[in-house]
């Protein structure tokens, strides 16, 4: 079986070449593959698309140390899955109930763009990570390529649940996925998502839950 994560990976040539040039120009950031982050027994994962160049490529965290996660910490706390509103550091001592974050690709792509192969090549970590949730656990795919590679994670077809913002998805073994548009800076900058748009989904998740329970 292959591990929920490993941290030396070379899969992927092109990526592991991509590091290596980001490591020589960055001898301080992490540039290297970046690992889940949050509570080992969480019955909420979220996944992203790829770490971020200044973000979390160069913190070891998702969505930390840059703009994408404002939002998402931010909302995170507000409805008690986090222990502060913003993530600054990998060391800053931030805790997550219930919750964990991880992305469809493990390493930071060249113009943040990973390709199929590439893809397609990580997601057996993910699917392992979607394997080690609990029974009617939720699933929150940030953009359709996160979306899609859930799907494929679970050996779905992109036709049997189409990515649009707000969605909620009931899976076959019991499961939700749910959708929303990525927490990026070009999003939450061009009100493509505003905060109480996030908002609404994340309440949602949890009115959920706690509907189910």
């Amino acid at each position: 079986m292959t591990p929920p994560f490993d941290p030396h990976c070379t899969a992927c040539p092109r990526l592991a070449g991509f590091l290596a040039q980001v490591r020589a120009q960055h001898p301080h950031y992490h540039a290297a593959p970046v690992a889940p982050f949050g509570d080992p027994g969480a019955w909420l994962l979220i996944v992203g698309l790829a770490p971020g160049m200044h973000g979390a490529n160069r913190t070891g965290r998702p969505f930390t140390g840059d703009h994408a996660g404002i939002l998402l910490y931010r909302t995170l706390y507000r409805h008690g899955f986090a222990s502060a509103d913003s993530s600054s550091a990998r060391d800053d001592g931030l805790e997550l109930y219930g919750c964990r974050i991880t992305n469809a690709v493990k390493c930071l792509p060249p113009q943040n763009k990973p390709e199929t192969a590439e893809m397609r090549r990580c997601n057996t970590y993910l699917r392992d990570e979607l394997a080690g949730l609990p029974p009617q656990a939720s699933v929150l795919a940030l953009g359709k390529v996160a979306h899609d590679a859930v799907l494929l994670a679970l050996g779905l077809p992109p036709r049997s649940a189409p990515f649009a913002h707000g969605a909620r998805h009931e899976l076959a073994d019991g499961r939700r996925l749910y959708d929303s548009y990525h927490c990026s800076r070009y999003n939450t900058q061009t009100r493509r998502l505003t905060d109480d748009m996030f908002d609404a989904v994340i309440a949602g998740i949890r009115a959920d839950r706690m509907q189910h329970e």
